[in-house]
């Protein structure tokens, strides 16, 4: 504890005596200060025992004597020192008044007790007071280091709930909690999401303080405090209690800090070899080694290819329209999926990245990523997390583009593929299949495509590719320019022929014409295209075109 007026008045060796303010003197002091000024608030920073002798004091005036306590105590003045003996023999009734009416402490000092013996008294006590914080200070990080190595981060926000007899939390790069102490502090924690995602778009080192007395529902006091070294912060800390935290837990809290920085901030040339090995567990895989792969993948990614697991293929792309497809998976976004969305023209590759990364750890998932320069290739669990988080990423960046973009031009975007569950000995396909759902995705303009969407739905929605309309333009012109003459109705009478797979009499009366004519018709259809209708694949192409030509 820092020296208080009580125990200086409780000093064997100073002799003081309390004249007004005996209610008032469990307030610390920080400093012992001597001025015989008439006005000395200007040099006064707070906190301070005021020492004199009134040598230009006119102490016995009691309406200048109510102006100078008055100022004493607005300044934060916590305490007033006269020396009696020296100018006035005891201290004059006026200034006694002023300092009772004010509230402010105002102690006797006996001439044989020197301002100096106060003042080393007081530096004394502030001495040992810091002295007491930094050998409890160290302490506790011996303590926060061994629940660290012992018992990881959920004993290490144990230890420093007890230290700073509050709780504490640790919530990861997307702001979900990730642990919590004790564990009812958990809920708390969990409304605390907002201003996580705030702090973690401020470069590290970052922190913010929130709540305290007075807040509604809310009475504790809690520091927020960025985890790691890089741009985006890795995780982040919470700490709360009932007020402001003493140097001791102070001591504690910087060292929780450095602690969680070290076991959550993988340094970035081991992050480095990692995404090497990453990147050769892949090309093993894709060159049909499988058991190379198994090999070098070891430990660290060894248990994703044990199970089915889905390839993930994303590119960054200029995207001037962007439209989700209605087979689009329904899925509700996550709170740490529209934090990562928030940026629009920030990296959607990272933030994708540290989405698949967080959500696979939390629920004790492997994946594998590797960026390759504006393309990101993953494996992930099938039905895991990290499949899920993605979805849901894409799906929160959607409705942030939607929000946000609004007739913007050519806008950096993300489209993603994603593969059918897929094992190790086929994941060269399940990487084409990857490909062909993105590439199908940008296409049609889409963000995220899966491939079992392109095998159980129709063709016919790829027709919208303009390759394909320009294609039926040029195939079906010939007719349209004959039909636009006045001399028959080719377009029609081959379109209700073809639905009819070629049976005359059925199309004909689709037409209202008689079969001669319809046979007419198709024969016309053959000598301007050129193409003989007997052949299926002249009959597929233009029934396609057909369709592509009419938007259906």
């Amino acid at each position: 504890m820092p020296p208080t007026l009580a125990s200086l008045v409780h000093h064997s060796a100073l002799k003081l005596t309390v004249r007004a303010g005996e209610d008032r003197l469990d307030v610390p002091v920080r400093w012992a200060h001597v001025s015989e000024l008439a006005d000395p608030v200007p040099y006064m920073e707070g906190g301070e025992l005021l020492l004199i002798t009134a040598l230009k004091l006119d102490a016995e005036d009691p309406e200048a004597m109510r102006r100078y306590v008055k100022r004493l105590a607005g300044a934060g003045v916590v305490g007033l020192g006269f020396a009696v003996g020296v100018n006035y023999d005891e201290i004059p009734e006026a200034l006694v008044e002023a300092a009772r009416e004010e509230g402010l402490p105002l102690l006797e000092v006996p001439r044989r007790t020197p301002f100096l013996a106060i003042s080393k008294a007081v530096s004394a006590a502030i001495a040992a007071d810091q002295y007491r914080s930094v050998t409890a200070g160290f302490a506790a990080q011996r303590e926060l280091t061994r629940q660290a190595l012992t018992d990881g981060p959920e004993g290490l926000l144990a230890a420093l709930a007890s230290q700073v007899d509050g709780w504490a939390a640790l919530y990861d790069a997307s702001g979900a909690v990730v642990a919590a102490a004790p564990e009812w502090a958990g809920r708390r924690a969990a409304r605390l999401t907002a201003e996580v995602e705030r702090l973690r778009e401020r470069p590290a080192p970052a922190s913010s303080v929130t709540g305290g007395s007075g807040a509604p529902d809310n009475d504790d006091r809690v520091e927020l405090h960025s985890l790691g070294t890089g741009r985006r912060p890795r995780a982040a800390l919470a700490v709360g209690t009932a007020s402001a935290l003493g140097t001791a837990e102070r001591y504690a809290v910087h060292s929780a800090i450095a602690l969680l920085t070290l076991t959550t901030e993988r340094s970035r040339s081991l992050y480095a070899a990692e995404q090497r090995i990453g990147a050769a567990v892949v090309r093993m895989l894709l060159a049909g080694e499988p058991e190379h792969a198994r090999t070098v993948a070891g430990d660290l990614y060894g248990g994703l290819l044990d199970a089915p697991f889905r390839l993930i293929v994303a590119e960054t792309a200029a995207m001037s329209s962007v439209r989700f497809a209605a087979e689009t998976p329904a899925r509700v976004p996550s709170a740490a999926a529209l934090a990562a969305a928030a940026d629009l023209h920030g990296d959607p590759l990272g933030a994708l990245t540290e989405i698949l990364e967080s959500a696979a750890a939390r629920s004790g998932e492997a994946v594998l990523v590797v960026p390759e320069g504006e393309r990101l290739v993953a494996l992930a669990a099938d039905g895991g997390a990290a499949v899920t988080a993605c979805a849901e990423y894409v799906v929160a960046l959607e409705a942030a583009r939607t929000r946000e973009q609004a007739g913007a031009g050519d806008e950096d975007g993300l489209v993603v593929g994603v593969s059918a569950p897929a094992g190790p000995i086929a994941a060269a396909a399940a990487y084409k299949q990857a490909e062909q759902a993105l590439s199908v995705a940008r296409r049609r303009g889409r963000m995220y495509v899966e491939h079992e969407q392109l095998a159980s739905g129709s063709v016919l929605p790829l027709l919208a590719d303009e390759a394909v309309r320009a294609f039926a333009d040029g195939l079906l012109r010939p007719l349209y320019e004959h039909d636009a003459t006045g001399r028959g109705d080719l377009v029609a009478s081959l379109r209700a022929w073809l639905s009819r797979h070629g049976q005359w009499d059925a199309a004909a009366a689709d037409l209202g014409v008689h079969r001669h004519t319809l046979r007419y018709r198709m024969r016309r259809v053959e000598e301007i295209l050129g193409r003989s209708l007997d052949d299926p694949d002249v009959r597929m192409e233009l029934w396609l075109a057909l369709k592509a030509a009419s938007g259906e």
